[in-house]
């Protein structure tokens, strides 16, 4: 199995129209406001030792920072323009990217194999991913783990989407960023509150620690305070 030919073309569409620009993508903040200070929750967990693999990871901004704080990074993303992206950020050739479809369990184990007990990042795949592929993205990132990996995934909240309303009904319509991703047919903040652990606990994972987060976007409402969305953040560990 893997994703519906019409996600995997949103997703193309949406990275081949993004220029390199940092922060161009909605949710493509500094790594300062995501995984540096998420990183450090799953270190609390994690061996540094082990690589981490950074699933969904878009124009690789977070996998360059992990790729400081473990032993090997390697991104991964369903879009090939956006691997492309990342390879092209990726300056000093910090980290791996390639191409993925986590809904592909064949393609998964694959790459699990090559890389080992591996910890995972991922941050806010489940929430956008199409309903039906969201209990394969939970199962892949217990594919990856083995015994030894830990992995820290957060996710957008229901709570969300009145910050995403509040910004879609400006005056002068949505801003750009999110006029965007509207465009695409991507849709943010399609999990339930209990959905992504439900989900994370069917895929044979157990939760170490969790709280609650906001997500800072690189989008500003009308009175020029930041997009932050609501989310939840789980510390993981294969049962």
């Amino acid at each position: 199995m893997d994703v519906s030919s019409h996600y995997r073309d949103a997703w193309e569409g949406f990275w081949r129209g993004t220029s390199d620009a940092p922060g161009e993508a909605m949710w493509d903040s500094d790594a300062s406001l995501g995984s540096v200070p998420q990183a450090e929750l799953l270190l609390s967990h994690a061996d540094p030792a082990l690589p981490v693999i950074d699933l969904g990871c878009g124009s690789g901004t977070q996998t360059r920072h992990l790729a400081t704080r473990f032993a090997r990074a390697v991104g991964v993303d369903l879009s090939a323009a956006a691997v492309e992206h990342a390879r092209r950020a990726d300056t000093a050739k910090a980290a791996e990217y390639e191409q993925l479809d986590l809904v592909d369990a064949v393609a998964v184990d694959a790459l699990a194999r090559r890389t080992g007990e591996t910890n995972v990042y991922m941050r806010a795949v489940i929430h956008q991913s199409e309903p039906q592929d969201r209990p394969a993205v939970a199962a892949a990132v217990a594919a990856f783990l083995g015994a030894g990996g830990r992995a820290f995934v957060v996710e957008l909240t229901p709570a969300s989407k009145a910050a995403l309303e509040r910004a879609a009904q400006s005056p002068g319509g949505p801003p750009p960023k999110l006029r965007r991703v509207f465009e695409h047919g991507l849709k943010p903040a399609g999990a339930t509150d209990e959905e992504v652990p439900t989900l994370l606990r069917a895929a044979g994972l157990r939760i170490l620690e969790t709280g609650d987060t906001a997500l800072p976007m690189t989008e500003y409402f009308d009175d020029g305070s930041r997009i932050d969305l609501a989310a939840r953040w789980f510390v993981l560990a294969r049962e």
